[in-house]
Protein backbone atom coordinates (compact mmCIF):
# COMPACT_ATOMS: atom_id res chain seq x y z
CA UNK A 1 0.00 0.00 0.00
CA UNK A 2 2.84 2.31 0.96
CA UNK A 3 4.29 2.03 -2.35
CA UNK A 4 1.36 2.21 -4.24
CA UNK A 5 0.74 5.83 -2.88
CA UNK A 6 4.42 6.89 -3.97
CA UNK A 7 3.19 5.66 -7.21
CA UNK A 8 0.17 8.03 -7.31
CA UNK A 9 2.31 10.96 -6.73
CA UNK A 10 5.14 9.68 -9.22
CA UNK A 11 2.28 9.96 -11.50
CA UNK A 12 2.24 13.74 -11.14
CA UNK A 13 6.02 13.74 -10.97
CA UNK A 14 5.53 12.72 -14.91
CA UNK A 15 3.47 15.52 -16.22
CA UNK A 16 5.81 17.97 -14.40
CA UNK A 17 8.42 16.11 -15.80
CA UNK A 18 7.17 16.30 -19.24
CA UNK A 19 6.43 19.97 -18.99
CA UNK A 20 9.76 20.52 -18.08
CA UNK A 21 11.15 18.73 -20.34
CA UNK A 22 9.05 20.65 -23.61
CA UNK A 23 10.37 23.84 -22.00
CA UNK A 24 14.14 23.31 -22.79
CA UNK A 25 13.06 22.56 -26.76
CA UNK A 26 12.17 26.52 -26.75
CA UNK A 27 14.28 27.88 -28.82
CA UNK A 28 14.79 30.88 -26.39
CA UNK A 29 15.71 28.46 -23.18
CA UNK A 30 18.75 29.88 -22.60
CA UNK A 31 17.94 33.19 -23.16
CA UNK A 32 17.04 33.56 -19.19
CA UNK A 33 21.00 31.15 -18.32
CA UNK A 34 19.96 30.97 -14.60
CA UNK A 35 16.04 30.23 -14.77
CA UNK A 36 17.01 27.30 -17.66
CA UNK A 37 19.57 26.02 -14.75
CA UNK A 38 17.16 25.72 -12.33
CA UNK A 39 14.39 23.92 -14.82
CA UNK A 40 17.29 21.60 -15.91
CA UNK A 41 18.26 21.08 -11.79
CA UNK A 42 14.31 20.33 -11.58
CA UNK A 43 14.65 17.36 -14.42
CA UNK A 44 17.28 16.35 -12.51
CA UNK A 45 15.70 15.75 -9.29
CA UNK A 46 12.47 14.44 -10.63
CA UNK A 47 14.53 11.74 -12.79
CA UNK A 48 16.96 10.64 -9.55
CA UNK A 49 13.16 10.01 -8.00
CA UNK A 50 12.12 7.98 -11.12
CA UNK A 51 15.07 6.48 -11.31
CA UNK A 52 14.74 4.75 -7.29
CA UNK A 53 11.03 4.03 -8.29
CA UNK A 54 12.08 2.35 -11.07
CA UNK A 55 14.82 0.23 -9.15
CA UNK A 56 12.81 -0.48 -5.87
CA UNK A 57 9.66 -1.35 -8.59
CA UNK A 58 12.58 -4.23 -10.24
CA UNK A 59 13.49 -5.59 -6.71
CA UNK A 60 9.73 -6.04 -5.46
CA UNK A 61 9.20 -7.75 -8.59
CA UNK A 62 12.32 -9.92 -8.74
CA UNK A 63 11.50 -10.66 -4.65
CA UNK A 64 8.45 -11.70 -5.77
CA UNK A 65 8.92 -14.20 -8.35
CA UNK A 66 11.50 -15.73 -5.88
CA UNK A 67 9.09 -16.33 -3.67
CA UNK A 68 7.11 -18.02 -6.12
CA UNK A 69 9.70 -20.33 -7.33
CA UNK A 70 9.78 -21.50 -3.41
CA UNK A 71 6.51 -21.49 -2.65
CA UNK A 72 5.51 -24.85 -2.99
CA UNK A 73 9.06 -26.36 -2.02
CA UNK A 74 10.58 -27.29 0.94
CA UNK A 75 13.40 -24.06 1.96
CA UNK A 76 16.24 -23.72 3.60
CA UNK A 77 17.39 -21.62 6.62
CA UNK A 78 20.13 -20.23 4.99
CA UNK A 79 17.31 -19.14 2.06
CA UNK A 80 14.84 -18.45 3.60
CA UNK A 81 16.97 -15.96 6.24
CA UNK A 82 18.01 -14.32 2.41
CA UNK A 83 14.81 -13.94 1.50
CA UNK A 84 13.45 -12.24 4.97
CA UNK A 85 16.60 -10.34 4.61
CA UNK A 86 15.75 -8.75 1.66
CA UNK A 87 12.20 -8.29 2.12
CA UNK A 88 13.12 -6.60 5.15
CA UNK A 89 15.75 -4.33 3.58
CA UNK A 90 13.60 -3.69 0.58
CA UNK A 91 10.61 -2.60 3.09
CA UNK A 92 13.32 0.32 4.73
CA UNK A 93 13.96 1.48 1.19
CA UNK A 94 10.35 1.69 0.10
CA UNK A 95 9.73 3.88 2.91
CA UNK A 96 12.75 5.87 2.62
CA UNK A 97 12.16 6.51 -0.96
CA UNK A 98 8.74 7.11 0.10
CA UNK A 99 9.71 10.01 2.60
CA UNK A 100 11.39 12.00 -0.46
CA UNK A 101 8.42 11.76 -2.47
CA UNK A 102 6.60 13.83 0.06
CA UNK A 103 9.24 15.82 0.33
CA UNK A 104 8.23 17.85 -3.39
CA UNK A 105 7.70 21.09 -2.17
CA UNK A 106 9.41 23.78 -3.62
CA UNK A 107 12.74 24.49 -1.79
CA UNK A 108 13.10 20.88 0.21
CA UNK A 109 15.92 19.55 -1.85
CA UNK A 110 17.87 23.05 -0.93
CA UNK A 111 20.60 23.05 1.84
CA UNK A 112 19.28 24.40 5.35
CA UNK A 113 20.27 27.40 7.25
CA UNK A 114 19.55 26.42 10.69
CA UNK A 115 19.56 29.18 13.38
CA UNK A 116 19.62 27.91 17.78
CA UNK A 117 18.68 30.91 19.98
CA UNK A 118 19.29 30.09 23.95
CA UNK A 119 16.16 31.58 25.81
CA UNK A 120 14.72 30.78 29.47
CA UNK A 121 17.03 29.68 31.34
CA UNK A 122 20.59 31.98 31.53
CA UNK A 123 23.66 29.36 31.70
CA UNK A 124 21.61 26.71 31.37
CA UNK A 125 19.78 27.56 27.86
CA UNK A 126 23.09 28.64 26.80
CA UNK A 127 24.65 25.23 27.67
CA UNK A 128 21.11 23.63 26.16
CA UNK A 129 21.63 25.45 22.77
CA UNK A 130 25.31 24.09 22.52
CA UNK A 131 23.96 20.50 23.25
CA UNK A 132 21.50 21.10 20.38
CA UNK A 133 23.73 22.76 17.60
CA UNK A 134 26.00 19.44 18.35
CA UNK A 135 22.64 17.07 17.87
CA UNK A 136 22.27 18.76 14.50
CA UNK A 137 26.27 18.23 13.83
CA UNK A 138 25.81 14.24 14.97
CA UNK A 139 22.36 14.15 12.42
CA UNK A 140 24.41 15.17 9.51
CA UNK A 141 27.12 13.46 10.26
CA UNK A 142 25.10 9.91 10.22
CA UNK A 143 22.97 11.13 7.01
CA UNK A 144 25.66 11.93 5.40
CA UNK A 145 25.20 15.55 5.10
CA UNK A 146 28.25 18.54 5.53
CA UNK A 147 27.31 21.08 8.76
CA UNK A 148 29.50 24.38 9.22
CA UNK A 149 29.30 27.18 11.84
CA UNK A 150 28.39 30.40 9.98
CA UNK A 151 28.05 31.93 12.63
CA UNK A 152 27.97 31.84 16.68
CA UNK A 153 28.17 33.61 20.30
CA UNK A 154 29.36 32.20 23.01
CA UNK A 155 27.58 32.25 26.36
CA UNK A 156 28.64 34.14 29.16
CA UNK A 157 29.87 31.17 31.22
CA UNK A 158 28.95 27.85 28.98
CA UNK A 159 27.18 27.02 25.63
CA UNK A 160 25.92 29.36 22.82
CA UNK A 161 23.73 32.17 22.95
CA UNK A 162 23.10 31.44 19.83
CA UNK A 163 24.46 30.33 16.62
CA UNK A 164 23.82 29.87 12.54
CA UNK A 165 24.68 26.35 10.98
CA UNK A 166 24.55 25.81 7.29
CA UNK A 167 23.22 21.98 6.34
CA UNK A 168 24.65 20.51 3.04
CA UNK A 169 23.06 17.91 1.40
CA UNK A 170 20.22 16.72 -0.89
CA UNK A 171 16.79 17.29 1.26
CA UNK A 172 18.53 19.05 3.86
CA UNK A 173 15.69 21.54 4.44
CA UNK A 174 13.24 19.26 3.71
CA UNK A 175 14.28 16.77 6.35
CA UNK A 176 14.44 19.52 8.75
CA UNK A 177 11.77 22.22 8.23
CA UNK A 178 9.88 20.73 11.09
CA UNK A 179 12.50 21.25 13.77
CA UNK A 180 11.56 24.87 13.65
CA UNK A 181 9.84 25.88 17.01
CA UNK A 182 10.75 25.53 21.09
CA UNK A 183 12.69 22.81 22.26
CA UNK A 184 12.53 21.95 26.32
CA UNK A 185 15.20 20.59 28.31
CA UNK A 186 14.60 19.34 31.84
CA UNK A 187 17.47 17.81 33.87
CA UNK A 188 19.29 18.17 37.55
CA UNK A 189 21.66 21.34 36.51
CA UNK A 190 25.54 20.60 36.04
CA UNK A 191 25.90 24.42 37.00
CA UNK A 192 23.82 24.39 40.30
CA UNK A 193 25.86 22.99 43.27
CA UNK A 194 22.56 22.19 45.10
CA UNK A 195 21.97 19.94 41.94
CA UNK A 196 18.17 21.35 41.60
CA UNK A 197 16.04 20.22 38.72
CA UNK A 198 16.26 23.39 35.95
CA UNK A 199 14.05 23.81 32.93
CA UNK A 200 15.69 25.40 29.91
CA UNK A 201 14.30 26.46 25.90
CA UNK A 202 16.24 27.32 23.00
CA UNK A 203 14.23 28.32 20.12
CA UNK A 204 15.47 26.36 16.59
CA UNK A 205 14.30 27.98 13.33
CA UNK A 206 15.29 26.83 9.73
CA UNK A 207 15.13 28.14 6.11
CA UNK A 208 16.08 26.81 2.68
CA UNK A 209 19.75 28.33 1.49
CA UNK A 210 19.12 30.07 -1.76
CA UNK A 211 21.67 31.65 -4.21
CA UNK A 212 22.80 35.22 -3.84
CA UNK A 213 21.88 36.03 -7.15
CA UNK A 214 17.94 34.87 -6.60
CA UNK A 215 15.81 37.84 -7.22
CA UNK A 216 15.84 39.26 -4.22
CA UNK A 217 16.82 43.10 -4.31
CA UNK A 218 19.40 43.72 -1.67
CA UNK A 219 20.35 47.41 -2.19
CA UNK A 220 23.90 48.10 -0.41
CA UNK A 221 22.35 51.72 0.74
CA UNK A 222 19.71 49.60 2.89
CA UNK A 223 22.72 47.81 4.74
CA UNK A 224 24.66 48.03 7.85
CA UNK A 225 27.41 46.53 8.01
CA UNK A 226 29.62 45.82 10.96
CA UNK A 227 32.80 44.68 11.72
CA UNK A 228 34.87 42.77 14.72
CA UNK A 229 37.12 40.23 16.18
CA UNK A 230 35.86 36.87 15.55
CA UNK A 231 34.82 34.92 19.17
CA UNK A 232 35.89 31.52 19.98
CA UNK A 233 39.34 29.49 19.99
CA UNK A 234 40.82 31.10 17.02
CA UNK A 235 43.48 29.45 14.48
CA UNK A 236 46.01 30.64 12.12
CA UNK A 237 43.51 32.87 10.51
CA UNK A 238 40.96 33.75 13.39
CA UNK A 239 41.37 36.57 15.77
CA UNK A 240 43.74 38.01 14.56
CA UNK A 241 41.89 40.79 12.42
CA UNK A 242 38.89 42.38 12.34
CA UNK A 243 37.23 40.20 9.69
CA UNK A 244 34.05 38.91 11.48
CA UNK A 245 31.06 40.61 9.83
CA UNK A 246 27.66 41.23 10.91
CA UNK A 247 24.70 42.70 8.20
CA UNK A 248 21.95 44.45 9.40
CA UNK A 249 19.06 44.79 6.74
CA UNK A 250 17.90 48.11 7.76
CA UNK A 251 14.48 48.20 6.05
CA UNK A 252 13.33 44.64 7.53
CA UNK A 253 15.58 44.35 10.78
CA UNK A 254 17.39 41.07 9.88
CA UNK A 255 20.77 40.77 11.21
CA UNK A 256 23.00 37.94 9.94
CA UNK A 257 26.82 37.26 10.58
CA UNK A 258 29.46 35.38 9.51
CA UNK A 259 32.89 35.09 11.36
CA UNK A 260 34.29 31.27 10.43
CA UNK A 261 35.66 32.50 7.09
CA UNK A 262 39.62 33.36 6.49
CA UNK A 263 39.01 36.53 5.06
CA UNK A 264 36.41 39.89 5.87
CA UNK A 265 35.48 39.53 1.76
CA UNK A 266 34.76 35.57 2.57
CA UNK A 267 32.97 36.37 5.63
CA UNK A 268 30.88 39.05 3.50
CA UNK A 269 29.71 37.01 1.14
CA UNK A 270 29.00 34.27 3.07
CA UNK A 271 26.40 36.96 5.48
CA UNK A 272 24.95 38.23 2.42
CA UNK A 273 24.16 34.67 1.41
CA UNK A 274 21.94 34.09 4.61
CA UNK A 275 20.50 37.66 4.48
CA UNK A 276 19.70 36.38 0.70
CA UNK A 277 17.95 33.07 2.37
CA UNK A 278 16.14 35.39 5.04
CA UNK A 279 14.79 37.68 2.58
CA UNK A 280 13.90 34.83 0.57
CA UNK A 281 11.41 32.96 3.03
CA UNK A 282 10.33 36.42 3.94
CA UNK A 283 9.19 37.23 0.06
CA UNK A 284 7.74 33.34 0.32
CA UNK A 285 5.62 34.44 3.16
CA UNK A 286 4.43 37.20 1.64
CA UNK A 287 3.21 35.78 -1.77
CA UNK A 288 1.35 33.06 0.53
CA UNK A 289 0.10 35.15 2.17
CA UNK A 290 0.49 33.50 5.15
CA UNK A 291 1.93 36.17 7.47
CA UNK A 292 -1.41 36.84 9.61
CA UNK A 293 -1.12 32.52 10.17
CA UNK A 294 2.92 32.90 10.82
CA UNK A 295 2.53 35.97 13.28
CA UNK A 296 0.14 33.63 15.39
CA UNK A 297 2.59 30.91 15.54
CA UNK A 298 5.03 32.99 16.96
CA UNK A 299 6.00 32.45 20.58
CA UNK A 300 7.71 32.93 23.43
CA UNK A 301 11.35 30.93 23.77
CA UNK A 302 9.52 29.65 27.42
CA UNK A 303 6.74 27.71 28.98
CA UNK A 304 3.85 26.45 27.30
CA UNK A 305 5.24 27.27 23.75
CA UNK A 306 7.46 23.64 23.04
CA UNK A 307 6.95 21.54 20.14
CA UNK A 308 9.31 18.99 21.61
CA UNK A 309 10.46 18.30 25.32
CA UNK A 310 13.75 16.48 26.23
CA UNK A 311 13.42 15.06 30.03
CA UNK A 312 16.68 13.83 31.52
CA UNK A 313 14.99 13.98 35.30
CA UNK A 314 13.13 12.55 36.97
CA UNK A 315 12.96 10.28 33.91
CA UNK A 316 13.93 9.95 30.39
CA UNK A 317 12.28 10.40 27.63
CA UNK A 318 11.95 12.89 24.57
CA UNK A 319 8.88 13.98 23.68
CA UNK A 320 7.45 15.59 20.28
CA UNK A 321 3.78 17.39 21.23
CA UNK A 322 2.94 17.81 17.78
CA UNK A 323 2.21 14.03 16.89
CA UNK A 324 2.11 12.97 20.99
CA UNK A 325 5.40 10.61 19.91
CA UNK A 326 7.75 9.40 22.68
CA UNK A 327 11.31 7.99 22.63
CA UNK A 328 12.37 6.34 25.49
CA UNK A 329 16.53 6.33 24.32
CA UNK A 330 17.04 10.14 24.93
CA UNK A 331 21.19 9.75 24.43
CA UNK A 332 20.75 8.13 21.28
CA UNK A 333 18.57 11.51 20.20
CA UNK A 334 20.78 13.84 21.50
CA UNK A 335 23.77 11.72 19.63
CA UNK A 336 21.75 12.67 16.69
CA UNK A 337 19.42 9.43 15.83
CA UNK A 338 16.72 11.64 15.15
CA UNK A 339 15.88 10.58 11.50
CA UNK A 340 12.92 8.27 12.59
CA UNK A 341 11.40 11.23 14.31
CA UNK A 342 11.73 13.23 11.42
CA UNK A 343 10.16 10.99 9.24
CA UNK A 344 7.04 10.43 11.52
CA UNK A 345 6.47 14.32 11.32
CA UNK A 346 6.99 14.21 7.19
CA UNK A 347 4.00 11.51 7.74
CA UNK A 348 1.93 13.25 9.61
CA UNK A 349 2.25 16.46 7.80
CA UNK A 350 1.77 14.85 4.09
CA UNK A 351 -1.55 14.93 3.17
Amino acid sequence: MRLLEAIFDLTNLEIELNKLVSMTEKNDFWSDKKNAQSILKEISIINKKLDSFKSLDKDLIDLKEISEIYKDDEIDKNTLKEINDSLSSLTESIEAFEIKVMLSGKDDSKNAILSINSGAGGTEAQDWASMLSRMYFRYSEINNFKAEFLDFLDGEEAGLKNCTILIKGEYAYGYLKNEIGVHRLVRISPFDSNKRRHTSFASVSVSPEVEVDIDIQIDDKDLKIDTFRAAGAGGQHVNKTDSAVRITHVPSGIVVGCQNQRSQHQNRNAALKILSSKLYELELDKLKDKEKELNSEKKEIGWGSQVRSYVLHPYRMVKDHRIDSEIGDVDSFLDGNIQNLIEKLLSKADP
